[in-house]
Formats: structure tokens, sequence, C-alpha cells
């Protein structure tokens, strides 16, 4: 029976099509991230001086910052295909060995959430990283064999919100390792008037710094809304995305001044209504508010302490003055 491939064909639904219309394909189009951009510039454009591969990439930081989006820059820059995989479907073996035997010499390989890869694909991987060459063990247990591939050179870029959750021998076999960092307000005003540009929408410049200000500094986040906030343009006024418009339309999606939406506000009134300002440990939160930990973690978490609403301690996590005088309540 044919083994099903990790890598499956699907229909483009209208918001994917309008990301990759709106993702910049060069280095010079990326908004943001600049220590980041320029530090990848010099180290493609020294691999491509020295004719040859990019030494393996490591790119982290919360979701939604342009971890995937760097990564096709990265190709386009080496002027390379890519191939695109994640790390939760690559469970056996004969997904990876599949995988990298498609590979082109100078081809990118971009695995995203490559800390939820199981930790004997990792093995494997190694010495296809090092040594660019693949050995698995193919046949049923007492009539096994190992079987050796030699790749062509290739570049690894793993993408995750969880560096930490690498194994160290992973970790270290990345020559390259960047932290993508949120990003100002100035910069996701630039990125929400390039959107609004590419898809010929006209939005007024105090719009543009409002939906920047509530986009928690993430650019998927600030894209996400200026669809939103488009669509009660067009529907509700003329078509142009101004301040009124803007203000009004993130009001009924129920997102605030800060950027925070209804599940930022539950769990912040759970720490404080439900246990008291906390410290309370992540599994009591989310079931609580019916989050996984995971999304939690990842998603939530990350804003919530960068802006000091909430923090985390060894016995959990504690919600701060801040965050009552946000949800005006009165500390007791």
């Amino acid at each position: 029976m044919q083994e099903e491939s990790v890598i499956t064909n699907y229909r483009l639904d209208d918001d994917q099509m309008m990301d990759n219309t709106i993702r910049p394909e060069s280095i010079h189009e990326y908004i943001g991230q600049e220590d980041v951009k320029e530090n990848i510039r010099i180290f493609v454009e020294a691999a491509k001086m020295r004719n040859e591969p990019l030494d393996h990439v490591l790119l982290y930081g919360p979701p939604g910052l342009g971890k995937t989006t760097l990564a096709f820059i990265i190709a386009h820059e080496l002027g390379t295909n890519i191939k695109t995989a994640s790390g939760p479907s690559i469970e056996k073996s004969g997904d990876l060995a599949a995988i990298l035997s498609s590979l082109e010499p100078g081809d990118v390989l971009f695995i995203d959430e490559i800390h939820r890869m199981p930790r004997y694909i990792e093995e494997i991987l190694y010495p296809a990283m090092e040594d660019f060459s693949l050995d698995i063990i193919v046949g049923s247990e007492g009539n096994s064999r190992n079987i050796k591939i030699d790749l062509p050179p290739f570049t690894l870029v793993g993408a995750t919100t969880r560096a930490g959750d690498l194994s160290a021998p992973l970790r270290d076999r990345f020559g390259i390792v960047s932290k993508l960092q949120y990003y100002t307000v100035d910069e996701l005003t630039s990125i929400v008037k390039r959107t609004a540009r590419v898809l010929g929408v006209e939005i007024e410049d105090d719009a543009a710094v409002e939906l920047a200000k509530r986009s928690r500094g993430t650019p998927r986040i600030a894209n996400r809304l200026f669809k939103r906030v488009r669509d009660f343009a067009l529907v509700k006024g003329n078509g142009v995305v101004d301040l009124d418009i803007t203000k009004d339309a993130l009001e009924r999606l129920q997102v605030d001044d800060l950027g925070l939406d209804r599940t930022d506000h539950e769990l912040l009134l759970a720490v404080i209504e439900k246990f008291n300002g906390g410290p309370v440990g992540v599994e009591a939160l989310s079931s609580s508010i019916g989050e996984e930990v995971t999304t939690i973690e990842d998603v939530y978490e990350p804003y919530l302490l960068q802006t000091g609403l909430l923090k985390r301690t060894s016995r959990g996590r504690i919600a701060t003055d801040k965050a009552y005088q946000v949800l005006g309540i009165e500390k007791k």
C-alpha cells in the first residue's frame, strides 16, 4: 500500500491566496526585524560568493512575526526552490526520507513547528544536516538492513515558537540562529499601508496607525484585522478605510486599545476572579477558560507578559496591578 505523502494538495481559500499575494518576496521589501534581516542578507551573499549552500537557519519567536516569510525570502535571495513541511506531519522515517530525497542541489527545506518533530526523526536528520547523507533502516524485524543515501547540499530553515523544546544536538546543528522580536507601531503601520497598497485599498494614515496599535506587535494580526476592517469599509462605508470605520470595526471585533481580544480578557479575568490574582498553574487556567495549554503558552501569554499584564513565576501565573487597571477591577 502506498504511503500517504506528508505534502498534501489543497485548494487555497481567499485568505490564504491573499496571504500569498501580500507576502514580500525580497529582503528589501521585508519590513522590520532589521538586525535579523541584515545578518541574513550578509550570510546569503557570502554563501553565494563562496558558491556554497547557506548554513542551516533556525528562526524562533512568537507566532505571526514572519518566520515563514523569511524562509521564502531566503530561498528567493539564494535563487533556489523551497520545499515546505511541518514538524507534526513528519511521523515516520519514510516521511523524512521522501522529503529529503526530493531536494535538488541548493534547495531550501523549510520545516515549520520543527520542535514538534519526534526525537527519533531528529536523530535521522543529524547526518542529513551535517554530512548531507541519510541513514535509514528498512525491512521488518529480523530482516532489516541499513541504507545510506547521499543527498544534495541543501539549507534547512527551521521555525519554532519554542526554541527551548528543541533538543540540544539539533539546536547545535544550526549555524544561524535568529530570534524575531515584536514589531513597533511604526513598523506595523508601514506593513498595513503596504498591504493596503498591494490590495488596491485606500487607507487613511490615522486608520493605519490605529490598526497598528491594536495588532499586538504582530504583522499576522495586523493583516488579519486589516482584512476585517476592509470588509466593514466596503459594506458600511465607501470602501475607504478611515479612522471612524476602523474604530467601529475593531469595537465590533472586541479588540481593545491594547490589542486584547475576548480570550485575553477571559484569561486575565480567570486569574483575578477565579484564582484571586494568582499564582495559578497553566493547566488549571487552561481548564477554566477552555483553551489548550499550548495555545495559552504560545499565542496569548507572550504578549501579556510583554505588556506587563501577566507575570510567570515558578508557582504559576500572576495578574499584575496593570491588569487590574486595564480591566477596571479594584485590587483587594
